[in-house]
């Protein structure tokens, strides 16, 4: 009988087979990454406590009914007039000409509570297009005339 062990050929870890899967995985999740910084918009939230309301002297009111009708308002007026096209270029064509070269102005949507959620992202879009950094939201919206 032969008790004695075989010599077994020694195990040990391949490093540079390893070091290849390592540089494969690395190459792979930066290809499969993408690098795209998003654009971001600063919206103050309206708060409302019951205390003094402040008046604005100027600034440029977006009106927006449960249909998604935009109509803007003059300084001071409480009813807006609807847009003659409700569309993006329409509503940015009009924003600037009323801003004129001001864009430290208040914006302030008053929106319906059933207006659909993209005209108000549309409106949002179209501002920070324009370059309006304080945009703020209406807590009592104004009524808009009929067409």
């Amino acid at each position: 009988m032969e008790f004695r062990r075989k010599n077994r050929a020694p195990v040990d870890i391949g490093l540079i087979p390893m070091i290849d899967v390592l540089l494969v995985l690395l190459f792979f999740f930066m290809v499969a990454t993408t690098f795209r910084q998003h654009a971001e918009l600063k919206v103050e939230l309206p708060a409302a406590d019951g205390g003094e309301v402040s008046q604005q002297t100027k600034a440029i009111n977006l009106f927006i009914d449960a249909q998604g009708v935009y109509a803007l308002a003059t300084d001071g007026s409480d009813t807006a007039k609807p847009l003659a096209h409700q569309d993006a270029a329409a509503l940015k064509a009009a924003l600037a000409q009323l801003a004129g070269d001001s864009r430290q102005l208040p914006f302030i949507i008053s929106a319906d509570g059933k207006t659909p959620h993209q005209s108000v992202v549309t409106a949002m879009d179209t501002a920070a297009q324009l370059g309006f950094h304080h945009i703020t939201f209406a807590i009592n919206p104004h009524p808009v005339e009929p067409q």
